[in-house]
């Protein structure tokens, strides 16, 4: 399946302009780009060519398509016309949202959509906060708090035109509201890593980040994150519990990321969530640090992690350890030796 990045950021924040910045790289030359309307970005300069309807070509060989209207239907028609070599092969999907959008419908589509999720599967979150206006935006604008908290990789833009201390405390706020994503400066005077848009948000490094995120006790404003760690659980209680919680509080979750430690499973289950929908399971071939811990961190609206943690270890039977460190210790199950699996 081909994934699918979403580039979010509120308005103003220089979406496009880092987008038209990595798609000089020879990396990235084999992906498609979805925007909004083609006048109205400045992509302008690197089309090369329109090909039918609403879909050019960029000079570094990326296929840009301008979406009108319904998402879906703009991914199945680029699907149709790759398969019938209307425009070259692409490895991936970018799409840029507007300034004013909440990543979850989009998410939702690919996940929960019976036609897209047996073409394309969701890549990563990438969301950029504006330092100039990052601070105020967040204070008034509850799009960019969501935007924020679903992303899988946060870029702070424009980080040389604010004092550093003004930058820190952005940086501070950010960490309270989604500690999982790392956060990266860029200037106009740096080169963005084509990294940014191809990084797996459940690799191995990423899950490595999940174990060690440090969530603040006190969250700064109404949305913040709350982290449950315990020992292997049974699935199918742990799926229950799953579900009750996303019926009951999904709207209220931003998102859920972590790994899960299965009953008689040697590798770790990766669990990744926006709002009621979660993504398909996945694999990792190894535990990040040899060590079995299920840890999950879920963002969201007025969390109460007591009752988070009590609900689960009602319902998995897996009580949720209390005062654990960010770091998984000497409470965890080691990995298996292969033998043992």
């Amino acid at each position: 399946m081909t994934p699918v990045t979403l580039l979010t950021g509120f308005l103003g924040a220089g979406k496009t302009a880092l987008l038209a910045r990595l798609l000089r790289w020879p990396a990235l030359r084999d992906t498609a780009v979805l925007i909004n309307e083609f006048g109205e970005v400045a992509l302008d300069h690197l089309l090369v060519e329109p090909l039918q309807g609403e879909v050019a070509l960029l000079r570094g060989g990326c296929v840009c398509c301008s979406i009108r209207g319904d998402l879906k239907a703009a991914l199945i028609d680029l699907h149709d016309r790759r398969r019938r070599g209307l425009v070259p092969d692409f490895r991936r999907v970018v799409i840029e949202t507007t300034g004013l959008a909440d990543p979850g419908p989009a998410i939702a589509t690919l996940v929960a959509d019976p036609v897209l999720r047996h073409a394309f599967s969701v890549g990563s979150i990438v969301t950029v906060v504006d330092a100039v206006n990052g601070a105020r935006t967040l204070d008034t604008h509850q799009e960019a708090v969501r935007q924020a908290a679903c992303a899988d990789r946060l870029v702070l833009s424009k980080t040389d035109l604010v004092e550093p201390e003004c930058v820190a405390s952005l940086r501070t706020r950010l960490a309270a509201l989604n500690p999982v994503a790392p956060v990266t400066d860029l200037t106009l005077e740096d080169e963005p890593e084509s990294a940014l848009l191809t990084d797996d948000p459940t690799g191995e490094g990423s899950a490595r980040r999940w174990l060690c995120a440090e969530v603040p006790a006190v969250p700064h404003g109404p949305v913040g994150a709350v982290t449950i760690e315990s020992g292997p659980v049974d699935w199918t209680r742990f799926g229950l519990w799953l579900g009750m919680l996303l019926n009951r509080h999904g709207a209220r979750i931003l998102r859920l990321k972590g790994l899960v430690a299965v009953e008689g499973v040697g590798t770790p289950v990766v669990i990744q969530g926006v709002q009621h929908l979660v993504h398909p399971p996945r694999h990792l071939p190894a535990w990040p640090d040899g060590i079995a811990c299920t840890r999950l961190v879920l963002i969201g609206h007025d969390l109460d992690g007591d009752l988070l943690r009590r609900s689960y270890g009602a319902f998995t039977g897996a009580p949720a350890l209390t005062g654990a460190s960010t770091v998984p210790g000497p409470h965890a199950a080691p990995l298996p030796a292969a033998a043992d699996r």
